[in-house]
């Protein structure tokens, strides 16, 4: 599973160098997110039975699998919260930004 990468490159100066469709390259995001969200996902891997689902289910694409856990990288998650919502084996947890 790749993780995204922020594509510094990426400007535009006005709306018509927009292309028709998506506005970037797979898996190259523009900034990221710290500071945007009030909770952060956390994985208790001791629970998980890496079904992958989450890795699925997330809309920025930021949870990876690293050896025999899965991972999160904060730059890029906006603490949606659909992760946790749809863990299955009830795995994640929201915690409070800044908490631990």
């Amino acid at each position: 599973m790749n993780r995204p990468e922020v594509n510094k490159d990426f400007k535009i100066k006005s709306s018509k160098e927009l292309p028709c469709g998506t506005y970037g390259q797979a898996m190259l995001l523009t900034e990221t997110m710290e500071g945007w969200r009030s909770e952060r996902p956390v994985i208790h891997n001791e629970q998980c039975i890496h079904c992958n689902w989450c890795y699925m289910v997330c809309p920025e694409g930021v949870i990876y699998k690293e050896g025999n856990e899965m991972k999160i990288d904060y730059r890029f998650c906006k603490g949606c919260g659909i992760c946790q919502k749809e863990c299955k084996k009830g795995c994640i947890e929201l915690i409070l930004e800044g908490g631990e």
